[in-house]
């Protein structure tokens, strides 16, 4: 895995920054409280989330102030492309995610828990993982060492993937309690089920049934038996009955032929009142239609119309709808006449009002010309006058050009070698300096050596050997080193004389440079006021040409204004005159309309007359129909009133009551012999039901023995499947030893390796790991140091060698299927000293050697730097307290040389 880029917004002490990282060693360099960290837990958040702020939440998150904050995190991961955002929103006192997405290759995934759970699939490992392995945070650089073993040996387990081997040991385990749980109660079932078929085999089941079977047989006969009685008693009823029934319809049609009888001449009455009402309505009718005719012949007189021969009821209605035609189409004539007059005035008005709104507008544009064309005279002057500052403003540029370059007339150099100059001088210093070091230092050790030998001296020892010389002087070498001392501080004083010489070769040199970078700007200056004076003149020319065009403009506005209005003019002459039209339209359309309701009356009289003519024929038909009616009414009430006495004379009442006496002997019977009956079934239903439990029994004496055997089969289904779980546990737990030692002995190998690289021909001989995961330290003599015994910084460089180890075991034990994700370490320099960082260093750079794509390194400490391929700068803004990032290009030596 590789992180490409990092965009923050509101995250902590970052407004809105973005990173790019690259392969290789990143340092993040910056002053302690900066935001260095703060960038890789950002990185760590975007991965996962809520998970990895610890006892931190949400809020903690977003910048103080701010209500919205933004994580974009992209990254490669075995050769695909992946990015994740995450925003988070304050509401009330709490902030929420609103939005979490991991765009992969095939699909895109959305929601905190789904994002960090295909994180977690993907690196094979959580966030808790993630931190033990890869992300080294500040202040937890000695985690491994100080957690006890047993902590130890599960975080390096769940790493390695083996604590996934112990679940499932414990899952065969809890399997295997189970089963024996299962088997237990088994036979628990077993044992009461035998039992029970035991206790149903003594009751003797199939004896019992044959008896019960006997018995039922005699009752059916003697039911069926008074069941044929039953059934003649029934016949006899019935008969009876049917005989009480025909009376009883009889005596019911007599009853309904006398309601018809009386129904009958009920209507017979009301139909006759009906027909004299009728013959009155005609009567009537015939008035009114009289009276229509008398109308007719007075509207007939007044429009002096004749009835021709074709003629309906003294009008000629063909002659009439072709008057009423004639009208409506002059009137239809008259009313298009009369909207294409309206519409011409409409017209005529609207091209009035357009065409003084157009004069209105030529006018109004005219006057906006004239006004522009006389803004633009005070700015074509002001325009001239700024052509003049400029000119002079060349000429002033190109004296102080000339000024600053014969600065170099007298100087050592040429114009443009300045730069190089100084470079040469500064390197000339640098190499001084350090010769004058070496020199302080020589200086300071023959001084020792001085010291230390008059004190040998005093103590009557030989200066240079250190051995008794009894107060013998020939072994005197004091003066030697005397005359050398002299010969160096007379060294050092030249050589300060020398750095003096080129301080003042420096500063000229500065100088000369900095007249090289006036003479630049001057001479971009010049160019821009050019480039300005060259825009001016042409605007200046433009803006003339614009003045004349705009007058030029406002004459021919003024002109089409003039000649609008007489256009306007003219048409409100032809205006008066087509108004005068409409009112001789109007007269002739009233004349029109009196005529029409005239001739339309005449034909509502025509259709009234033929609707009374239609109405008295109708009703005349219904009187007749009426007679006919009551005439059928008449006989149907004869035939009633005959089949009234033929139904009475049929009537005999002997046989009644003969009927009535059969029938209640007939149920009497019935009644004793179902009470019998019931008692019968009663007994006959006990006997079944005794059938119906003792076959349940027998059934359920088959059940049992079938359970039995089933029951008995999978208790030794379940005794193999006990022994396969008791198998699998064992082997669980010897393959997880298995690999656990297998991964020892590669860890163990793997930290001996780093830490030889950083402790090479130093006083540690190798470093053994057991299965158990404890550490031990062993010295170049033999003697073992528990890890805690180390120095400071020595517990920090074994710790990042242990990480840096597993690293590596689990980057090999994968084969490339799950590449690592970047090597990250928070401040790892805290406890070390300028001597383990330099060791530090080695690390790093052994890591790289050993392919890790890429390695992310915060740090306050200069030494670092030098490691890295790319260094990234972290400053605080002082005034809005917020965090920015810049990539620093600087080469590494030329970084440390100006810091």
């Amino acid at each position: 895995m590789r992180v490409d880029r990092v965009r923050l917004q509101n995250f902590k002490c970052y407004g809105e920054s973005e990173l790019a990282l690259e392969r290789g060693v990143t340092i993040v360099h910056g002053v302690n409280g900066s935001g260095k960290s703060t960038l890789l837990e950002a990185v760590f958040f975007a991965l996962y989330g809520s998970k990895s702020l610890d006892d931190r939440t949400l809020d903690d998150v977003i910048t103080t102030g701010e209500d919205e904050c933004e994580i974009e995190l992209a990254f490669a991961h075995d050769g695909l492309d992946y990015r994740v955002e995450r925003h988070l929103k304050r509401r009330g006192d709490r902030a929420t995610t609103t939005k979490c997405v991991l765009e992969t290759p095939t699909e895109t995934i959305e929601g905190a828990r789904d994002v960090r759970h295909e994180i977690t699939t993907l690196l094979r490992m959580d966030a808790e993982a993630f931190v033990n392995c890869a992300y080294v945070r500040q202040g937890e650089v000695n985690k491994l060492i100080h957690a006890s073993p047993s902590d130890r040996q599960d975080m390096i387990d769940d790493l390695l993937q083996l604590g996934a081997l112990e679940e499932y040991r414990e899952r065969a385990s809890d399997a295997r309690l189970g089963v024996k749980t299962v088997l237990d109660g088994q036979q628990e079932v077993i044992d009461d089920v035998s039992k029970q078929v035991e206790q149903k085999e003594q009751k003797e089941l199939h004896d019992r049934l044959n008896g019960l079977e006997s018995r039922l047989a005699e009752i059916s006969e003697e039911i069926d038996r008074y069941e044929q009685q039953r059934k003649q008693a029934v016949e006899t009823r019935d008969t009876a009955i049917e005989v009480l029934e025909r009376h009883e319809e009889t005596r019911e049609e007599i009853d309904t032929l006398e309601a018809d009888i009386e129904r009958l001449r009920s209507k017979i009455t009301e139909t006759e009142r009906k027909r004299e009402d009728a013959g009155d309505a005609i009567s009537e009718l015939e008035t009114e239609r009289e009276e229509l005719a008398d109308e007719r012949d007075e509207l007939l007189t007044e429009i002096d119309a004749d009835a021709g021969s074709d003629s309906v009821d003294g009008v000629d209605e063909d002659a009439l709808e072709r008057r009423i035609d004639d009208l409506e189409a002059r009137d239809e004539d008259l009313r298009d006449n009369l909207e294409d007059v309206r519409v011409e005035i409409n017209s005529k008005t609207e091209a009035i009002e357009r065409l003084r709104e157009a004069a209105d507008d030529c006018e109004t544009k005219a006057e906006q010309a004239r006004e522009e064309a006389a803004d633009l005279a005070s700015t074509l002057a002001a325009d001239e006058a700024t052509i003049e500052d400029r000119e002079a403003k060349l000429e002033t540029l190109a004296e102080e050009i000339e000024a600053a370059r014969e600065r170099f007339e007298d100087a050592p150099i040429a114009f443009g070698e300045a730069d190089t100059h100084l470079e040469d001088l500064e390197a000339d210093r640098d190499d001084l300096e350090a010769e004058r070091n070496e020199l302080t230092a020589e200086i300071r050790t023959v001084e020792a050596t001085i010291e230390e030998g008059e004190r040998l001296r005093e103590e009557g020892k030989c200066p240079e050997c250190g051995q008794p010389v009894e107060e013998s002087p020939h072994v005197d070498v004091l003066e030697d080193k005397r005359e050398a001392l002299a010969d160096l501080e007379n060294r050092l004083e030249d050589l300060e004389a020398d750095r003096d010489d080129l301080d003042e070769r420096i500063a000229r040199a500065e100088r000369l440079r900095e007249a090289e970078r006036r003479v630049d700007r001057l001479e971009n200056n010049r160019e821009n006021v050019t480039q300005l004076l060259t825009e001016k003149r042409e605007a200046l020319a433009d803006r003339r040409e614009h003045r004349k065009q705009l007058r030029e403009d406002a004459s021919e506005y003024a002109a089409d204004a003039e000649e609008k209005r007489n256009e306007a003019a003219e048409i409100e002459d032809e205006l008066e005159a087509t108004r005068s039209r409409i009112g001789e339209i109007n007269t002739e359309r009233a004349e029109i309309k009196n005529t029409l309701e005239t001739y339309h009356r005449l034909q509502e009289i025509v259709a009234e007359r033929a609707d009374i003519a239609s109405e008295i024929e109708t009703r005349r038909e219904r009187r007749q129909d009426w007679g006919k009616i009551n005439d059928e009414r008449r006989e149907t009430l004869s035939d009633k009133r005959d089949r009234k006495r033929d139904l009475e004379d049929e009537f005999d009442e002997n046989q009644v009551e003969t009927a009535r006496e059969d029938k209640q002997k007939a149920q009497s019977y019935i009644e004793n012999v179902d009470e019998k009956l019931d008692e019968l079934d009663a007994n006959r239903d006990e006997i079944q039901n005794a059938i119906g439990a003792v076959e349940n029994e027998l059934e359920e004496l088959e059940r049992l023995r079938d359970r039995l055997a089933a029951l008995e089969d999978r208790y030794a289904k379940l005794e193999s499947l006990y022994d396969e779980a008791e198998t699998l546990q064992t082997t669980y737990g010897e393959l997880r030893s298995e690999l656990r030692q297998r991964n020892v002995e590669t860890l163990e190998r793997l930290l001996n390796e780093t830490f030889d690289l950083i402790y090479q021909n130093d006083s540690y001989a190798s470093i053994e790991l057991d299965g158990d995961y404890r550490l031990t330290v062993y010295q170049k003599d033999g003697e073992a140091l528990d890890p805690e015994q180390l120095s400071g910084g020595e517990r920090a460089l074994f710790n990042l060698s242990l990480r840096c180890a597993i690293y590596r075991l689990l980057a090999e034990g994968v084969e490339g299927t799950a590449p690592m994700p970047p090597l990250i370490l928070d401040e790892p320099t805290v406890f070390l000293d300028s001597g383990h960082v330099t060791q530090l260093v080695e690390l790093v750079e052994s890591m790289r050697d050993l392919g890790v794509e890429q390695i992310v390194l915060v740090s306050h400490d200069e030494e670092l730097v030098g490691a890295a391929d790319s260094v990234v700068r972290v400053e605080k803004d002082a005034t809005s307290n917020r965090s920015r990032l810049e990539r620093d290009e600087t080469p590494a030596a030329a970084l440390l040389a100006s810091d």
